[in-house]
């Protein structure tokens, strides 16, 4: 069966572009993957990103047809499926498919048990991340490294490319700390899946400072800086390049009473009020299925500006949050910008950014505040990084 396998593979690639041959996931290296796999009792922690090879067939579905001994699924935020809403309870279930438990890391549960893992020898970690620090799937890494360093358990990152690979924005604080800031790294942390895993190890961030027994497969054919468009989404409020490139910029408007197009087919594209009547685009929030059931300012029409079409910024900008606040300003309605103050800051990492903007700082001042920490950052991931 393995055998016809890689006969299958290797004419499936033949027929890609040279570029797409390229590059290899850690996912679709099987003759690095299988070896360490053979014998062994599996759990996956995957969702919908964790595909392999041209036919995009699921890492699941791939390992049961090499005959691996997959036992258990554990799914992040939005689920195995990738359908649940930012912040939603995933629930434990059962793939329709395989049959196989479904086991929820995001709700009252982020960690794997010990028993949930007494029947596991070894975890497999694939999941495509976006580079920022509030995507909670770096998070959903750091508890099921810890538990695998508790219960001696072998965790495998198989690793992906960093589609927003810059280093920029403020260095979470320590009183910041939450499952949307889990490390002290900037908003865009400039790593893999697999560099930040060893960044976490080696820096000692787990509990205890104790040590995963980590293995990374590296990705083929990739290098930092180097595109990556996503072949699919990653969650369900980034459809596209686009909106991926501006999610850094624009999440931490969460914390307030800007619209970032949830509701809407342009997520993380467009943004708005129903206070900002004077800007050019407007737009609706809806209930949407597939990307959000209960958006912000659900029915009301918003007024703001439309990003598709824009330039990205090339790492982590202010811009737009420094313009909104202004024009609220304005109208005399500043107290009614931060509508959840704490989530603000805890998406920051940083209550500083905050409070410059309410002092009227502009984005050079309250930029030099983390400059110092960026630096020392940088020098530090040097370290871990896989792809230099």
């Amino acid at each position: 069966m393995i055998h016809r396998f890689y006969i299958l593979l290797i004419i499936l690639c033949t027929a890609l572009p040279m570029q797409a041959q390229s590059l290899r996931t850690g996912a679709e290296q099987t003759e690095k993957l299988l070896p360490l796999l053979k014998g062994k009792r599996i759990a996956l922690v995957v969702n919908q990103t964790s595909i392999v090879g041209p036919m995009q067939t699921h890492l699941l579905d791939t390992l049961l047809s090499l005959k691996m001994d997959v036992r258990k699924v554990f799914a992040p935020e939005h689920g195995f499926r990738g359908n649940a809403d930012a912040g939603e309870t995933v629930r434990n279930g059962r793939d329709v498919k395989s049959g196989l438990p479904i086991l929820s890391l995001y709700g009252k549960n982020k960690k794997p048990t010990a028993a949930q893992l007494a029947d596991i020898d070894v975890v497999v970690f694939d999941i495509q991340d976006v580079g920022s620090r509030f995507y909670t799937y770096i998070s959903t890494m750091h508890y099921v490294m810890e538990a695998c360093a508790e219960d001696g358990k072998q965790l495998i990152v198989t690793d992906r490319p960093n589609p927003c690979d810059y280093v920029d924005g403020p260095i979470r604080e320590a009183n910041q700390k939450s499952f949307v800031g889990m490390h002290p790294i900037p908003v865009l942390h400039g790593c893999t899946v697999g560099e930040l895993a060893q960044m976490i190890n080696g820096e000692g961030w787990l509990k205890n400072h104790i040590k995963c027994p980590l293995t990374v497969i590296p990705v083929e054919g990739w290098k930092h800086g180097a595109p990556y468009p996503l072949p699919v989404k990653p969650s369900p409020n980034l459809p596209n390049d686009q909106a991926i490139a501006l999610y850094a910029s624009l999440c931490p408007f969460e914390g307030t009473d800007i619209s970032v197009g949830r509701g809407t087919y342009m997520p993380f594209q467009v943004i708005g009020s129903p206070l900002l009547k004077g800007y050019p685009y407007s737009f609706r929030p809806q209930p949407l299925p597939g990307f959000d059931k209960n958006p912000l300012h659900k029915d009301a029409l918003c007024f703001g500006n439309d990003l598709r079409q824009v330039q990205a910024p090339h790492g982590f900008s202010l811009k737009y949050i420094i313009e909104y606040y202004q024009a609220y300003q304005k109208q005399g309605k500043a107290e009614r910008f931060f509508t959840r103050p704490s989530w603000f800051d805890l998406l920051m990492g940083t209550k500083q950014v905050r409070l410059d903007l309410i002092h009227g700082k502009d984005e050079t001042a309250i930029r030099s505040r983390w400059q110092k920490g960026l630096l020392h950052y940088k020098k530090m991931r040097e370290k871990y990084l896989l792809y230099p």
